[in-house]
């Protein structure tokens, strides 16, 4: 029997009833869509996915695209990103910081992610978590006029961090080598996105990548996206979801941003990560 449990009044939900390492049929897979596009996230708890599990998981909702920084690409599949504060013989056996900060995931590529998944490998004991917030409900709340003046702005986006100029941050683009930095450029995306399977408003990527406004002096953007972002990010709208081993999360990319944890190096935490870009281009 599947069973979805809703974990805020806001956003996510608790699956049960699914054996995520044997392939879902077509009425599960549907269930289980809609689930995500109602609840922006969906947690599925006791999962154990071999790599090549995870990735035929992923192929269910789209195309795996590896991610940009093909220095942690797990050894059996490229598609896997490895997040992790554990080093090795010096070394870091993962990305350590995977965006400390509000974002949304590949919204700096032409090709947008439909989803992302997390599998938790090895986590320390809350707190742990991911920080999302409900850009739908955000949007809804904002007043008619906020909604006139914003309904048609097309936005600039980049790979980093656009309130981390000084390029402190491990996810600003001053980390990518020559090669990686060749296949991120300026993109352009709507500041108002209609979701793709619901048709459902929401403000896209509002922080971390979006860098500008086309047609809009600087200055006057980016005070726009802040305050867009700040309104956002309230409280009302987020949930933190903490992390148990087993743990497969997937998230709706159009619906939400998202925050991680950086994590202190006593406590060690690895997951696996594969984003996934919807079946065709949007």
């Amino acid at each position: 029997m599947l069973v979805s449990t809703p974990l805020s009044d806001v956003l996510g939900a608790r699956i049960e009833g699914l054996d995520l390492s044997q392939p879902l049929d077509a009425g599960q897979s549907q269930w289980l869509a809609d689930a995500l596009h109602r609840h922006g996230f969906v947690v599925l708890k006791n999962q154990s996915l071999t790599a090549a599990q995870m990735v035929d998981f992923a192929r269910q909702w789209g195309r795996p695209s590896p991610h940009v920084i093909d220095t942690f690409h797990h050894p059996e599949d490229a598609n896997i990103l490895m997040l992790s504060n554990v080093f090795k013989d010096g070394q870091p056996t993962g990305l350590v910081d995977a965006g400390t900060y509000f974002h949304t995931d590949y919204s700096y590529l032409d090709d947008v992610a439909r989803c992302t998944i997390l599998h938790a490998q090895d986590v320390p004991p809350a707190p742990n978590g991911t920080t999302f917030a409900n850009q739908a409900k955000a949007y809804a709340d904002l007043p008619t006029g906020m909604k006139a003046k914003i309904k048609d702005l097309v936005v600039k986006h980049h790979y980093g961090n656009r309130d981390d100029l000084d390029q402190q941050s491990r996810t600003v683009a001053s980390v990518l080598n020559a090669e990686q930095a060749k296949r991120v450029n300026w993109v352009r995306h709507p500041l108002v996105k209609s979701h793709p399977f619901t048709a459902q408003p929401a403000l896209y990527a509002v922080s971390g990548s979006s860098f500008g406004i086309e047609g809009m002096p600087d200055d006057e953007a980016l005070d726009l996206l802040r305050e867009l972002a700040a309104h956002a990010t309230q409280e009302k709208y987020c949930y933190t979801n903490n992390y148990e081993n087993g743990d497969v999360i997937v998230w709706d990319n159009a619906l939400l941003l998202h925050s991680a944890p950086l994590i202190d190096l006593t406590r060690p935490r690895t997951l696996w990560r594969v984003t996934v870009l919807y079946p065709s281009v949007h």
